[in-house]
């Protein structure tokens, strides 16, 4: 039977359902497992490494950066699985259970291939892009509190703080375009830092609106907050609040509609055309790590953080993050791409005013 008719048969779209239900309460399992073992093989060793500033902060470090790449493997399988779904279509099966291991195949790939360099690049700047893409990702996930107790920092500026160091993404992407000396990667570079800052202008009053209802810019302290009643119940203008964050959120991360930096069919790949191997590696390890601190973000912000019934605080907030993450999936493989004017169109003559109508009426409300 051909692999068309496999895909858009029921029983195949069943199994492909199953598959990703299974995985999903695979991962929520060893979170469970994850919380059980911290609270009794772990808290003696938190106890001796904690009055030491450098090796808690090494620890917690190290602790964020396996987060990361592991959760990426699980989130790039979960999307490839669920665009198969979508387009009745066969995702990844090979490798493992339902494809299961072919992310796993992927990375090992990435990491024997030739890291190869165009001749005429400019050799700093291409070095350095990647690094500057994905460390801002991994300092983020420093103030992403998963419970009230899984906290890497709880600083008390939070919000500020990733506002502030998300952005130095787009300036990793035009220096990787930049130095590439690809027409191409020039191009990607410079629609990068032309759609992460005016995107960042609807997301920032979004945020500030939060802040103004909630009377602070700790995620730790807005997570804590929210235990009797979400924000986006409790306050019901946060609702046209979190659909400005999701589309600003969305163009944060370069997705469909607004993947214009790297828009394949445009421009071969866009910012990353020149790069191989696990400099390559870098720019979809990051990517795919902000889809799931975005949606975290998200999470503290709009819809409850940790709170809910019988499971532990980090499960929930697992699952929750994963809803949002697979709604992000769901525009990505449902909406066409935009042309440039059309992004930028959008977004300032549209989601900027909406935006400030958004904070105006919070701010009356909270005066009132």
């Amino acid at each position: 039977m051909p692999s068309s008719m496999v895909a858009a048969s029921p029983a195949y779209r069943r199994g492909q359902l199953a598959a990703g239900v299974a995985a999903s309460l695979a991962a929520l399992g060893v979170i469970w497992i994850g919380v059980r073992v911290s609270g009794t093989l772990l808290d003696p060793l938190v106890t001796a490494i904690a009055p030491n500033a450098l090796l808690n902060a090494s620890a917690k470090a190290f602790v964020i950066v396996n987060f990361i790449a592991l959760h990426v493997l699980f989130l790039i399988w979960w999307e490839r699985k669920f665009a198969g779904w979508m387009q009745a279509r066969l995702g990844p099966m090979h490798v493992g259970w339902k494809g299961l291991g072919q992310t796993l195949a992927d990375a090992v790939k990435l990491l024997i291939k030739e890291d190869i360099v165009p001749t005429k690049a400019d050799r700093a700047l291409f070095f350095v892009g990647p690094f500057i893409v994905f460390v801002p990702t991994v300092m983020t996930f420093m103030v992403l509190p998963f419970s009230s107790t899984w906290l890497g920092l709880d600083y008390p500026l939070a919000m500020l703080f990733v506002i502030a160091i998300s952005t130095n993404a787009a300036v990793g992407i035009l220096a990787a375009g930049f130095g590439a000396n690809n027409k191409y990667s020039l191009l990607g570079g410079a629609r990068a830092v032309a759609q992460v800052l005016s995107y960042e202008i609807p997301m920032v009053l979004v945020v500030l609106t939060v802040v103004m209802l909630t009377g602070t810019m700790s995620l730790a302290q807005a997570g804590a907050e929210q235990t009797g009643l979400w924000n986006i119940v409790r306050y019901p203008i946060l609702i046209p609040a979190f659909l400005i964050f999701l589309i600003s959120g969305l163009a944060e991360l370069n997705r469909t509609p607004f993947d214009l930096p790297e828009a394949d069919s445009e421009l071969v790949s866009g910012f990353n055309t020149e790069y191989s191997g696990m400099r390559f590696a870098f720019f979809f390890l990051a990517e795919f790590a902000n889809n799931f601190f975005t949606a975290g973000f998200a999470v503290i912000l709009f819809f409850g953080a940790w709170h809910g019934p019988i499971l532990p605080e980090p499960v929930w907030f697992t699952l929750k993050t994963l809803v949002v993450v697979t709604l992000l999936m769901w525009i990505r493989w449902t909406v066409p791409r935009l042309r440039v004017d059309q992004m930028m169109g959008f977004c300032w003559k549209l989601l900027v005013p909406a935006a400030l109508v958004v904070f105006c009426i919070a701010a009356w409300f909270s005066v009132s």
